[in-house]
């Protein structure tokens, strides 16, 4: 067992076993008032205001073309917020860094191709499946050790690959729709440009009050109608067992969560300077699929995206406010899903490709160049490239076909690259080691 010492004094320890430890001691309310501050709230709104819209979207396109009813769809939107919520703001204060979950947006989609052929139930009951791969997956503690020995370089750039549309969804808005763009933009530069004003009100939190404006001043906000109420009504939805829906979906659900999303998530946390509980991280998102099934919602990941934006800013020991404070807003979300969404959904689609291409903007740079800057270049290369193809053969996303091409790639053409990648673990425990020692 190793303890590391952080800015504040405090104590974090990690077990060199099987499962990561919390940081000790826990935060108090002293401690989480001290840390909180505008730009991590804002972080944390923005992250929330992402996840409620397009992916949404995408759950509500999906449900719609397989024939759910709508309370079917607002119990899915309940699960995805409301527990996940509960899971964000636990491990997010618990280990004391951004740890955002919510649901596997790529697995969604698969889930949309199965349900013209597969009864609601029987999608259920490969849910429920999943949710157990991906614990026991957990429980064998493998994945931290399949994690670090992934080359970052290649992983970031399939990162690269999937933030790219948030960049290029960005550039289209301020071309079909400038009304409401370019005050956004506007606004987002102004704070950012000068640091004073941008303390004052974060640069993303003064894009989206700005966006907002825009839309109503153009008389833009259109709310949709719609019979599902204010508040949520979960339901509780018994699965079905069928060998077709389990070979169909189990493999590609589980192969989404455990490395395109939980693979971005660690690796953007990882870049942010934060040391992501892996192992953990697996076993909670299998845990939280469980119930999460049974309500009808889609199996729990650690996003990336998302966490991206909660580390957009701020200092990095107390960003972990930002994660708290989106888990917090997704539970509100999850009890209001009906109108929070129908709500979002009355905006045009420019607000929100505006809002999450500014957000996304240093998260983008990032993994540019860590993906280009130094080894496996080549492998990164391609991962970038058939990540960004969105090819999908087997009904798996082109993100994990992508990780698989890059790290071929460079195996094959830049085998020395691997060795001095396992020298450089080495290298920065000894230096980790000496500035421990040095602070106390």
């Amino acid at each position: 067992m190793t303890t590391t010492i952080d800015d504040d004094g405090a104590v974090a320890v990690e077990a060199q076993g099987r499962f990561e430890r919390p940081v000790r001691p826990l935060a108090g309310l002293r401690r989480l008032s001290r840390d909180a501050g505008g730009t991590y709230v804002a972080n944390g709104l923005v992250g929330l205001v992402f996840s409620a819209t397009g992916p949404v979207a995408v759950i509500l396109a999906v449900g719609v073309q397989g024939g759910l009813t709508a309370g079917q769809l607002a119990s899915w939107i309940f699960g995805v917020f409301f527990l996940n919520g509960i899971l964000t703001v636990l491990a997010s204060w618990l280990y004391r860094q951004p740890l955002a979950f919510f649901w596997t947006i790529p697995g969604t989609v698969v889930v949309g191709g199965s349900l013209n052929h597969l009864a609601w139930p029987e999608v259920l009951g490969a849910f429920l499946v999943t949710a157990v791969l991906v614990l026991v997956v957990g429980l064998t503690g493998w994945v931290r050790t399949v994690m670090a020995a992934l080359p970052m370089p290649i992983v970031m750039a399939m990162v690269a690959g999937v933030f790219l549309r948030f960049g290029l969804d960005l550039i289209t808005a301020l071309g079909l729709d400038p009304l409401v763009a370019v005050p956004m933009v506007a606004a987002f530069l102004l704070l950012s440009v000068f640091p004073a004003l941008g303390h004052r009100m974060p640069p993303i939190l003064g894009a989206l009050l700005a966006g907002v404006l825009a839309v109503i001043l153009s008389g833009r906000f259109a709310p949709p109608p719609s019979d599902t109420g204010w508040f949520a009504q979960p339901l509780l939805q018994l699965p079905q067992w069928s060998w077709q829906a389990l070979f169909e979906l189990v493999v590609p659900l589980a192969i989404t969560v455990l490395v395109v999303q939980n693979g971005q998530g660690v690796a953007v946390l990882r870049q942010a300077g934060h040391t992501p509980p892996v192992n953990v991280v697996t076993v909670a998102c299998g845990l939280w699929s469980l119930p999460a099934a049974l309500v009808g919602a889609v199996s729990t990941c650690l996003t990336g995206p998302t966490n991206a934006l909660l580390v957009a800013g701020g200092e990095r020991r107390r960003q972990y406010i930002a994660g708290i404070v989106c888990g917090l807003l997704a539970m509100v979300t999850g009890l209001c899903a009906p109108a929070f969404v129908r709500l979002m959904l009355a905006t045009p689609e420019a607000f929100i490709a505006v809002l999450g291409g500014l957000a996304m903007l240093r998260a983008l740079q990032t993994a540019f160049v860590t993906a280009f800057g130094g080894r496996f270049t080549l492998g990164a290369l391609v991962a970038f490239l058939v990540t960004v193809s969105d090819v999908q053969p087997l009904n798996i996303s082109a993100a994990f076909w992508g990780l698989v091409a890059g790290l071929a790639v460079s195996f094959l053409l830049e085998r020395p690259d691997f060795t001095a990648d396992r020298h450089a673990p080495a290298a920065g425990a000894h230096a980790e080691r000496d500035r421990a020692a040095g602070s106390r």
